[in-house]
């Protein structure tokens, strides 16, 4: 089973930024491309999906509420991606969670929700006005 972990959180003020990563272990993790995604839950217990990355040719997705602000990608190894924060809202205020989905979804796939199975804690992200 693949083990998921975040880290990175903090408070920042508006117009700041932070970086969150995401490490994954277990089985085949290194050698293994799947869709993650950064989830988010903000104080409403709102979910929302804020950014896909597909590992094996990163591409990505964002939702429109942090499309220009926020980047993820894959770092120097398979298991871990990041979420670059920029000019950070109060808005943006929640708790990250980076999501896998396993290997055997291919990359048309991940947008579907329901494909991740593997969850980190979180971390939490506080943006003050």
């Amino acid at each position: 089973q693949v083990q998921v972990m975040e880290s990175g959180g903090g408070s920042v003020q508006t117009g700041g930024s932070l970086t969150l990563s995401c490490v994954t272990s277990g089985p085949h993790v290194h050698d293994s491309s799947r869709c993650m995604s950064w989830f988010r839950l903000a104080s409403e217990m709102k979910r929302e999906k804020v950014a896909v990355i597909y590992t094996g040719d990163n591409t990505t997705h964002y939702s429109d509420s942090v499309k220009g602000r926020f980047t993820v990608s894959t770092g120097d190894g398979a298991n871990t991606i990041s979420l670059q924060l920029n000019n950070l809202k109060p808005e943006d205020t929640g708790t990250y969670y980076c999501a896998a989905a396993p290997s055997f979804y291919p990359n048309t796939h991940c947008l579907k929700e329901n494909i991740y199975t593997m969850w980190g804690q979180g971390t939490r992200v506080t943006v003050a006005s």
